[in-house]
């Protein structure tokens, strides 16, 4: 009779859920994500920079540059007014990261506005403009 008790870590081994293989990379800029969210939707005075959303973070291999993706409600006046305000406070930002995170050293950061984001927004609201007709003409019929 073999004595081999069932361990729930060796199964999600076996399927590759358990492992903690991703790169440092990744699990730094997830780290930047989840934070920088956190700051701009708590910790930040400027108003403009309270509608931030911090939609993906990238990180080089060295660690030495996190690219920021956002995206802001407002259109493209909006826009340009808070890709400003990020400019300014990257500073801010950056030694808020450096007290959080704890790392050796701390990612420049570079902010870009997600514009896939935005596409993927229109093409939902064109989607539910097509699905309102389709239930308009249905109740016509």
């Amino acid at each position: 009779m073999s004595n081999s008790m069932w361990n729930p870590k060796e199964t999600l081994e076996s399927v590759g859920l358990g492992k903690q293989d991703r790169k440092r990379s990744t699990r730094v800029a997830d780290a930047i994500q989840m934070e920088l969210s956190m700051l701009f939707l708590q910790k930040v005075r400027d108003q403009q920079l309270s509608e931030v959303s911090i939609t993906g973070v990238t990180v080089t291999d060295d660690l030495k540059n996190a690219r920021i993706l956002y995206t802001v409600p407002g259109g493209e006046r909006k826009r340009k007014k808070v890709d400003a305000a990020l400019g300014r406070a990257t500073g801010f930002v950056r030694s808020h990261l450096a007290k959080v995170l704890n790392l050796r050293y701390t990612p420049a950061l570079k902010f870009f506005f997600d514009e896939k984001a935005e596409k993927v927004q229109e093409m939902d609201r064109l989607f539910q403009e097509i699905a309102a007709e389709r239930n308009h003409n249905d109740t016509d019929s």
